[in-house]
């Protein structure tokens, strides 16, 4: 397949998934495994997982980079930038006409019935996905106890970035000293700092929308759920949005699908009209693509040094440990009645039973079951 097909294919793939990757970065991973390792073979499982092992220890949305590093696997460079751009496209689209909607009209649209039912499906993915990439990165009982404690530990709300780290580490360490290895790592540096100047800010207000949502992306870490403290000291600190419009721009990007940074264009509409919202969305997005560039090259390398595959693996179940503290905490938080405990029940049929359904017809089921059960 020739440079221009990949491209086009990458485009398609991650569009699609920018449409309905509903319930954040736990579920869009889920949804991406299916897609690229499953379906379409672009890269093992393994490899999978040292990308998503190597994506949390960086700053930005670990979903929406986990789409550039696929795309930049099949189709280089511009596949990267493909990739994370489709991805983000749908979702900020979206975003901006509801920003739209809410300036003018106060409100935002009913979607809660619709959001209520996609929820419970989605845990059935990340379930799916959770148990693939848990065959493949429990390697031993070594490492299964290392995936034991990162999950108990993050269930009791430890920092996941602290977690991965001290995970790789550890693990690093233990294995090294069992494997009795006697040459010397070379280290490398994955740690880039952003430092900015405040000189220009005052003379343009998108410049300034620009520049703060720059200095988001460069530092935020984790998911994008964190993402409500940075906007917080960043914005209703200054009194730029009352905390109340906070929540509402938050709100909005958890019920869109696709990254929930799509927030950025919510507020960035609110505080600068369009230009505003294309200010905001590509200061926050514009650092992952510069993170994945510089990284993706690094993981092959990793893989081949014998310590630093070790930190890769330790990182992997760790990783993993994560996500199934996540799909707990969701299952929580979304199994609270009889209506949503069915839909995740049928959707895990779905999944595990007739398996060969497309997860995005498992979304969209969970949409409509959620509207016709707010109906009764």
């Amino acid at each position: 397949m020739n440079s221009k097909k990949k491209l086009i294919e990458v485009a398609t793939v991650f569009f699609r998934l920018g449409c309905f990757a509903f319930g954040g970065p736990a579920a869009h991973i889920a949804m991406m495994e299916e897609e690229v390792v499953h379906k379409r073979k672009w890269m093992d499982r393994q490899y999978f997982l040292d990308l998503i092992g190597a994506t949390n220890l960086i700053p930005g949305p670990n979903s929406t980079e986990m789409t550039m590093h696929c795309g930049y696997e099949r189709a280089g460079i511009a596949g990267l930038f493909v990739a994370g751009t489709c991805f983000i496209f749908p979702a900020v689209v979206i975003t901006g006409i509801l920003a739209w909607f809410y300036t003018t009209y106060g409100q935002l649209p009913e979607v809660a019935p619709f959001i209520f039912g996609i929820k419970p499906a989605v845990l059935s993915i990340i379930a799916s996905a959770i148990l693939k990439l848990g065959k493949k990165a429990l390697k031993s009982w070594e490492i299964g106890v290392v995936g034991g404690v990162v999950l108990i530990i993050s269930i009791l709300g430890i920092n996941e970035v602290v977690a991965l780290l001290g995970a790789g580490i550890l693990g690093t360490l233990y294995f090294y000293s069992k494997s009795r290895l006697i040459s010397t790592s070379k280290s490398i540096a994955p740690f880039f700092i952003f430092k900015v100047s405040t000189v220009t800010l005052i003379k343009l207000s998108s410049l300034k929308i620009f520049w703060t949502f720059l200095k988001v992306g460069a530092i935020l870490y984790g998911s994008g759920y964190v993402l409500f403290a940075y906007l917080d000291a960043e914005l209703v600190t200054k009194g730029w949005l009352t905390r109340s419009e906070l929540i509402d721009a938050i709100a909005v990007g958890q019920f869109t699908p696709g990254p929930v940074l799509s927030t950025s264009t919510f507020i960035g509409y609110q505080l600068g009209g369009f230009w505003g919202a294309i200010a905001a969305t590509i200061g926050i997005f514009l650092p992952s693509f510069l993170f994945v560039l510089l990284l993706n090259p690094l993981i092959p390398k990793m893989r081949k040094s014998k310590v630093l595959s070790f930190f890769l693996d330790s990182v992997n179940i760790a990783a993993v440990a994560i996500m199934l503290s996540v799909l707990y905490a969701m299952s929580v938080d979304t199994l609270t009645d009889w209506r949503a405990g069915l839909i995740a029940l049928i959707s895990c049929i779905m999944i595990f039973v007739v398996k060969k359904v497309n997860v995005m017809w498992i979304v969209l089921g969970g949409a409509v079951l959620g509207y016709l059960f707010n109906l009764m």
